[in-house]
């Protein structure tokens, strides 16, 4: 009987079950466990890893069905030799030695086109949930999730009646249930009555961006962006062209005039404008769709987070009141289901949504039809109301806590509420010495993270300005974070 060192961790969200058939998998292809060798008894193996016997013999059992063992009677448990047949084939050079630099190295940076990689981007650190003070922007609070109505959405979706809606590939098509529910119950509350030939489903806001950036824009097109804004869009059209011109905000949003003058394509996000979060204006929203229409430029509409809104009630998007097909309206599900979704939408005319399909299809084909289809239930089921009404009630207290914090612990400095989102930006007072940068890493030390809004701005503009998010951080402890943060600020300022 060949005896195996296993090793379990108790402290693992997988089960014990999972890790120890994880382990055996592994050593099996591996080449580790042969044909020849005799698996412990699984009340041997019980004994040695102190888990049950039924945890053990669950295991073996799943393994000789899937067949990687096979047993002998009153033998026991053997390697089956079919599985070692089927498995890779083993170079007789080791991985350390394939791994080792060869001698001639290819000139990459002389061979590609462009460079993304050189871009500057918002960053986040990945162990950010252990910080006592985590003022990070876009990523949820587990614990208001409905993992349990998600769980049954996803059950839902796997039942034999609906198997033909996720396991076939659909080339360019998308789930008509998840089109239906976009269709029918998330655009009119928007404003936005389309049909189905104007709704494509992305993976995401980034791919709606960046398939109507490859359509639509070329090394003469001339983009016009907020300034501060959304710095993946903005790497996204440089990629395209260096035809940029960054725009002026102030508090009613992206001003309109003669500033938008001799432009193509202009990148808005109106209901929260990103970082500062202000709303625009319904005056400044009509001369903006009479501009375009002087001026012959198309509008993207980033509706990024379009159903947080605290301060009377939300207006319309900017595509509802679109008599000309000017404007493309992008929409996500990230913000308020999970980003790890990857789920978008983006609404346009007919002509423009069947060449962004096709573009699609070029890339990933279609998004996940099982996430597609899980949405659409949950959804169509009524989950995703009830959910975002939970995440109104919350993000709202917070908004207030946060507001009430920053007026009392960080007086002198400018602050931008709007009327809604999960975030406040926020502006240094005027002679401070220590920049954003310096300031954020100063409280990284002390446990709090915030962004530096450098990144948000087109040029060298930004370096005392950041932002705070509060979507995934404790109503409770907000309040001694910004003052934490107050003191922080106050130290560098001395210094």
């Amino acid at each position: 009987m060949r005896d195996l060192l296993i090793e379990l961790d108790r402290d693992s969200p997988k089960s014990l079950q999972s890790q120890l058939r994880e382990v055996l998998v592994s050593a099996i292809l591996a080449g580790h466990l042969k044909p020849t060798d005799k698996l412990p008894s699984t009340r041997h193996l019980s004994r040695q890893l102190r888990i049950s016997r039924n945890t053990s013999v669950l295991v073996y059992q799943g393994l000789v069905e899937d067949g990687y063992l096979r047993t002998s009677q009153r033998s026991g448990y053997y390697v089956n030799e079919t599985v070692l047949e089927m498995g890779v084939h083993r170079s007789a050079r080791s991985i350390d030695e394939a791994l080792e630099a060869p001698t001639e190295t290819i000139d990459w940076a002389a061979r590609m086109k462009k460079f993304p990689g050189g871009q500057a981007n918002i960053s986040k650190p990945k162990d950010w949930r252990k910080l006592p003070f985590p003022f990070i922007y876009g990523q949820p609070d587990q614990k208001l999730f409905p993992i349990t109505d998600w769980r049954d959405c996803v059950y839902k979706s796997m039942s034999k009646q609906w198997l033909d809606a996720w396991t076939q590939d659909t080339q360019n098509d998308d789930d008509q249930m998840l089109v239906e529910q976009i269709r029918t119950r998330i655009l009119p509350r928007r404003g936005i009555l389309v049909g189905e030939d104007q709704i494509l489903v992305t993976l995401g806001a980034q791919q709606s961006l960046y398939t109507a950036a490859s359509l639509l824009v070329d090394s003469h097109t001339r983009v016009a962006l907020e300034n501060p804004g959304y710095p993946d869009a903005r790497n996204i059209f440089a990629l395209r062209t260096d035809r940029i011109t960054p725009q002026p905000v102030d508090r009613d949003g992206l001003i309109v005039g003669e500033n938008l003058r001799d432009i193509d394509i202009l990148y808005t996000t109106p209901s929260h404008q990103l970082p500062t979060n202000v709303t625009m204006s319904p005056q400044r929203r009509r001369a903006l769709l009479e501009r375009s229409r002087e001026e012959d430029f198309l509008i993207i509409e980033d509706d990024y987070e379009l159903e947080t809104n605290y301060v009377g009630e939300p207006l319309p998007a900017l595509k509802s009141s679109d008599r000309d097909g000017r404007v493309i309206y992008v929409g996500s599900f990230s913000k308020t289901l999970f980003p790890g979704l990857r789920l978008g939408f983006v609404v346009a005319d007919a002509p423009l949504i069947a060449e962004m399909r096709a573009l699609r299809r070029l890339m990933v084909r279609h998004p996940p039809m099982n996430n597609q289809r899980s949405t659409a239930f949950f959804l169509s089921l009524g989950h995703y109301d009830v959910f975002v009404r939970r995440l109104h009630r919350t993000y709202h207290q917070r908004w207030k806590t946060m507001g009430e914090a920053l007026a009392k612990h960080l007086p002198q400095a400018t602050v931008s509420r709007g009327q809604g989102g999960s975030s406040y930006w926020v502006e240094l007072p005027e002679g401070s010495t220590a920049p954003a940068d310096q300031i954020a890493k100063a409280a990284l030390a002390e446990g709090i993270l915030i962004e530096p809004g450098k990144v948000y701005f087109t040029g060298p503009c930004g370096e005392y300005s950041f932002r705070l998010g509060f979507s995934s951080i404790e109503d409770d402890v907000i309040e001694t974070g910004i003052e934490r943060l107050a003191h922080v600020i106050a130290q560098h300022s001395v210094n």
